[in-house]
């Protein structure tokens, strides 16, 4: 019997109009019947070998799944339009009891196969990650273009002053006070190493007069017919001792400040001498490009080259100067500045050194008050026991 019915809701005819519709069906129980004799009558899309009984066909023909083109179903949004207005107390449900299959919210199934059926709604963050990553990419490239042209031409530029065959751009005044702090700078640089060789040498020497007072102090208790002699001979010593722990406070500020001013100061002044340096290289050769492009033809295409030379050399030689503006600035101060630190640190130097070898203890006092030079405690320099560890 199961049989028989199936034949028969496959050979049933069901009319069905151009957009999909059977018909002017108001009654829900009309369209429920409908649904459940399509579900019946329908191909089984569990089968991969053969659909029977589809529509279109002949009675009781056989299709070859491999001649099926396209989705087994497709969505017609009219149609469920249609239905609910046909049918406004199905409240916007569709119930398909065949073989237990249930169609909830025909609101959110529909908007569901319209999300699959638009592929650039699903891939429209994806296309604008793209867009972004292609951007940076295209600027990156142009980074490396335009560092790519300019290390070109300067290096041109470079080449052909060193032949003798490009000219360069000379402020010389600026190029003497330069050569001036260069040279500077490299003196100063001697005084260093050499003040830290002293410090170094008097530092042994210190620590061999403490070690030979403190031995002179044990032979006195010792040796009671040599008491006084080496009493008094210890007593020296840690006085020159201490002296000498005076003198090396007074030269490590002297170390210090002079370094602070040559490794610091000056190196400044050199960073900013050789960003103008670099840009004054970058100004000829630029300049030297546009004098090119002007000696020759002067067509369309020529002449657009030469406008962008223009602009090119423009913005160069802005920045050229601008840096010979700062350069020319901290020259001044810098000169200004060294005067005064080189004047207080050379007369600490002179003071503290005549003081310690005229034995004036108090005049070496009064000098480290003056420059206000704070000794180290005796043994600071020395890691703790828990450093140690």
């Amino acid at each position: 019997m199961a049989d028989n019915t199936m034949s028969k809701a496959a050979t049933m005819e069901i009319p069905i109009n151009s957009n999909g519709d059977t018909g002017t069906l108001t009654e829900d129980d009309s369209l429920e019947q409908d649904l459940q004799q399509v579900m019946v009558s329908g191909p089984n899309l569990n089968e991969t070998s053969i659909v029977s009984g589809g529509y279109g066909g002949p009675a009781g023909g056989i299709i070859p799944t491999s001649s099926i083109k396209g989705p087994a179903v497709r969505y017609n949004p009219e149609y469920l339009d249609r239905r609910r207005t046909a049918a406004p107390g199905l409240g916007g449900y569709i119930r398909m009891k065949s073989r237990g299959a249930n169609l909830h919210n025909s609101n959110a199934s529909a908007s569901r196969l319209a999300h699959h059926t638009n592929p650039g709604s699903i891939n429209h963050n994806t296309n604008s990650t793209e867009e972004v990553s292609r951007g940076v990419a295209v600027e990156k490239l142009d980074s490396v273009k335009k560092w790519g042209i300019n290390t070109y031409k300067c290096t041109k530029q470079m080449f052909s002053e060193k032949f003798g065959r490009g000219s360069r751009t000379v402020d010389l005044e600026l190029e003497a006070q330069i050569d001036v702090l260069r040279d500077t700078k490299s003196k100063y640089e001697n005084i260093l190493r050499l003040a830290t060789a002293l410090i170094t040498h008097f530092q042994s020497m210190v620590q061999t007069q403490q070690a030979l007072g403190d031995t002179f102090t044990d032979l006195s208790q010792k040796s009671p017919e040599l008491q006084d002699e080496f009493g008094y001979n210890a007593e020296t010593q840690k006085l020159l001792c201490k002296n000498g722990e005076a003198l090396l406070g007074a030269i490590n500020f002297f170390v210090s400040s002079v370094n602070t001013l040559v490794n610091k100061t000056m190196e400044d002044t050199l960073l900013t001498i050789r960003q103008y340096e670099n840009a004054r290289l970058e100004f000829d050769a630029y300049r030297s490009d546009l004098e090119e492009l002007s000696l020759g033809p002067r067509d369309a295409a020529a002449m657009v080259r030469i406008e962008m030379a223009q602009q090119d050399y423009q913005v160069h030689r802005e920045k050229y100067e601008r840096l010979r503006s700062d350069v020319s600035i901290k020259l001044k101060f810098l000169e200004e500045n060294k005067v005064k630190v080189m004047h207080k640190q050379l007369l600490l130097f002179h003071n503290a050194i005549s003081a310690y070898f005229a034995g004036n203890q108090q005049q070496l006092e009064q000098t480290l008050i003056q420059f206000n030079v704070k000794l180290k405690p005796p043994g600071s320099d020395k890691p703790s026991w828990l450093e140690e560890q």
